[in-house]
């Protein structure tokens, strides 16, 4: 959870990048509606327990700040809003495609307290999408939203909508005025990223997408992809990992588990031999490819058999960086039908999931120890290393700049460097 604030709004995120995107959005659209003295939650629905704390932070604020205007939106407003318009702290609810649309903060009683449109009719992408979300070191455009997948445990398409992808255009267009920003780091963000460009003429594919941006933005030096999906990744994007040493060798796939019944109860697309030979197809033609994943702990019907699939997957894929999620059962999902795994062996499984994270990112950072690796500076004593490396220095290095680092070890979370030499700006 984080927040942000524009004047007296305070927009309080929860979940992923792209809802912290997509708060910047609203910030701005609060400021231009000339809202005050409100507090907007931009929600997450991906589990049950972030739905839980979204309504305990409204509950918190209403008694903190009773005269402020407490509006509800994101994924959870938009696939329960009746939940959180019963809610009597809650002024207002917006879901996910009116949050960003002009006027919607403007008060309107005639409207009425819950304001949610079938996700399902948005066919376009916001005009607003192409504005960016910045950090100090880096730079967010959002290039999809929405899903056409469905996976049995996701209710995010449901929040989300259907797969929708701006323009090639609108895309280079923004890194362009980023990179005359300063940024050195685009990161390419969604829902789905891997299915941008299905919904646009022609056809075009990410890989596709890379290869213009890179083309036509060579001050960039570098473009990282977010959460990708396995069963997606295109010959352009491969060729791309092949030939661009601009485009970043790091993979978050969302693989969700290694066992092929489950990943089949799960309905992905891919199977545990599919994303084994993909690793292995990126590193035939990129060695220094660093991959992570999304695991889920225990899925309804997985037995310890199944489970120890998931788990062995880790260190035979070589996977360094692990996000893991114990099953959380969503109401309305096929998944939450299925007979369920007890709470304490779903507990068991993740523990057991986070050690051989934990395990992999040190085999991972102990191959660094010696080399000389470049960081993009995110705060004072802190760097990214192309493959996502975190890492910790010491000496001068501006936010925002790449630096030639030495690693001279690890402590089991980040790589321990000091700067060599300050890299000019090409």
């Amino acid at each position: 959870m984080s927040d942000s604030t524009a004047n007296d709004v305070d927009v309080v995120t929860f979940g992923c990048r792209l809802n912290a995107y997509e708060s910047e959005i609203i910030r701005k659209q609060a400021a231009a509606d000339g809202l005050s003295d409100a507090i907007v939650f931009n929600t997450c629905a991906v589990t049950g327990e972030a739905v839980r704390q979204a309504r305990q932070a409204i509950r918190k604020a209403r008694r903190e700040r009773p005269g402020a205007r407490l509006i509800v939106t994101g994924c959870a407003a938009q696939i329960d809003p009746a939940a959180f318009g019963a809610m009597p702290e809650v002024d207002l609810v917006l879901g996910n495609a009116e949050k960003a649309q002009a006027g919607s903060y403007v008060p309107a009683p005639e409207l009425g307290r819950v304001r949610v449109n079938d996700i399902m009719s948005v066919r376009e992408t916001a005009g607003h999408l192409i504005d960016g979300l910045k950090d100090r070191a880096r730079a967010y455009v959002e290039v999809q939203n929405g899903c056409d997948h469905r996976c049995t445990f996701c209710i995010i398409p449901f929040g989300r909508g259907n797969s929708r992808s701006a323009a090639a255009g609108e895309v280079v267009a923004q890194v362009k005025r980023l990179a005359a920003q300063g940024y050195r780091e685009v990161v390419l963000t969604g829902v789905d990223v891997t299915s941008w460009g299905a919904d646009l003429p022609g056809q075009p594919t990410l890989g596709q997408l890379v290869a213009r941006i890179l083309k036509l933005v060579p001050e960039l030096p570098r473009l990282r992809l977010s959460s990708i999906d396995a069963a997606e990744i295109d010959p352009d994007l491969m060729r791309c990992l092949a030939q661009e040493p601009r485009l970043m060798p790091y993979l978050h796939l969302s693989l969700q588990a290694g066992d092929d019944m489950i990943l089949k109860r799960m309905k992905r697309r891919h199977s545990r031999a599919d994303a084994l030979q993909l690793i292995e197809n990126v590193r035939a033609v990129r060695p220094d490819t660093a991959f992570g994943a999304d695991l889920i702990a225990g899925f309804p019907t997985e037995t310890e058999a199944m489970f120890d699939n998931t788990l062995s997957m880790v260190e035979e894929a070589g996977l360094s960086f692990l996000h893991v999620f114990p099953y959380s059962a969503r109401p309305g999902t096929p998944a939450a039908r299925m007979p369920a795994v007890k709470g304490p062996v779903i507990k068991d499984r993740a523990a057991r999931l986070r050690a051989a994270g934990d395990a992999a990112l040190a085999r991972h950072l102990q191959r660094q120890v010696g080399r000389t690796i470049t960081g993009l500076v995110e705060r004072d004593g802190l760097a990214r290393a192309e493959d996502f490396t975190e890492i910790a220095f010491e000496g001068e290095a501006p936010i925002g700049e790449i630096v030639s680092l030495t690693v001279t070890g690890h402590d089991g979370k980040r790589a321990i460097a000091r700067v060599a030499v300050l890299e000019a700006a090409e």
